[in-house]
């Protein structure tokens, strides 16, 4: 009995501790990941915005269609219009890094909901395989004394080490089970106000994106320098000056199509094939299913336990050998069944706790 606990005390601390520090690790390169994106987008913003902020140099030789000289001309000229969305296209950048923080967040939840739910219960199903060995080898010690006392046969004796192998072995796959699933730290906000986040960040992306190219409808640019006319040379570089505004007149009806771009595209988000509105909705499907399985496991494994119950109560008070084994075989069958309700009522109960939090 001695051994078997020990093996047990042994290795449930250590399946928690190694899922701990997997599970951090990955919360870094989570985190690392939406940083990292962040800041490229920071970087190319950056980049083109400085861009549109710096003056354009000019410089031509021209020739005037009208016989006058040729002249070398050379200046600088600014946009009023590029200014404008040197601001925007950093907002443009900030808009779609939330999008992106808002994306990975909701998308992870949904992508691993299900199995975070599996591995959580296959954790409580090993602390419940480790209550039911304790109380086998309680109950197996007790028959080899009885069995040393030639009061029990030893193929009863048997009878209890192999439901102590099915342990061993029930204990052995849920530990495989649990190390072949992977997830990483869930953000625990409800789901419903991720998928809602995330929605209001494309709309808010959408609309940074239309307010730049609104800035295409108009433009203010000056433009200053020097022209020096060249053939034949004659007196010094003289400056010049020049303003022009440009208007496009469809610009009204241009801006009301962008509006309606926004509104479209999150209508379109809402009912899109993989993302995350549609995501939830197919969730909340799974889920509901779960639910419907369990409970009718559950309600399957209560049935079985009352037949043992009912069993049992005939041999309280056993005093033959018969009646000593149908009653060992019955306690043992007792724990077995033991594990896979407490299996079925914690998957039942979290299952349910997470449809109730987060739809």
């Amino acid at each position: 009995m001695s051994r078997h606990n020990s093996h047990l005390t042994f290795i449930l601390p250590l399946v928690i501790a190694l899922v701990g520090s997997a599970g951090s690790a990955t919360a870094q390169s989570v985190l690392t990941d939406q940083q990292a994106y962040c800041a490229y987008l920071a970087e190319q913003a950056k980049a083109q915005s400085d861009l549109l902020r710096s003056p354009t140099a000019l410089g031509s030789f021209t020739q005037p269609d009208t016989g006058l000289p040729q002249q070398l001309v050379g200046g600088a000229q600014l946009s009023l219009s590029n200014l404008k969305k040197a601001g925007i296209t950093l907002e443009v950048a900030r808009k779609n890094c939330d999008l992106y923080t808002a994306s990975t967040g909701v998308m992870q939840l949904l992508q691993y909901a299900v199995p975070n739910i599996e591995k959580d219960a296959l954790r409580h199903r090993l602390e419940l395989i480790g209550h039911a060995a304790k109380s086998l080898d309680e109950l197996t010690d007790q028959t080899e004394k009885m069995v040393d006392a030639q009061n029990m046969t030893r193929p009863m004796l048997w009878e209890l080490k192999t439901n102590r192998i099915k342990l061993d072995a029930d204990l052995a796959d849920t530990q495989s089970k649990m190390a072949a699933i992977y997830v990483p730290p869930l953000n625990i906000q409800p789901l419903k106000m991720q998928v809602a986040a995330k929605q209001a960040s494309d709309i808010e992306d959408q609309k940074s994106l239309a307010r730049l190219e609104r800035q295409n409808n108009w433009d203010v640019a000056l433009t200053v320098g020097t022209h020096q006319q060249v053939n034949p040379v004659s007196q010094g570089p003289q400056p010049y000056g020049e303003v022009t505004v440009s208007y496009n007149l469809a610009s009204r009806a241009i801006d009301k199509h962008l509006d309606r771009s926004v509104t479209s595209y999150g209508e379109w988000k809402k009912v899109q094939e993989g993302d995350v509105a549609r995501g939830m909705e197919e969730l909340r499907g799974v889920i509901t299913e779960q639910i419907a399985a369990q409970e009718n496991r559950l309600k399957s494994i209560e049935e079985e336990n009352r037949e043992v119950q009912s069993s049992l109560k005939l041999v309280t008070d056993a005093e033959t050998t018969a009646a000593l084994d149908f009653r060992n075989q019955l306690t043992a069958t007792q724990l077995l069944l033991g594990i896979e309700s407490g299996d079925a009522g914690y998957r039942l109960d979290r299952l349910r706790d997470f449809l109730k939090q987060n739809f």
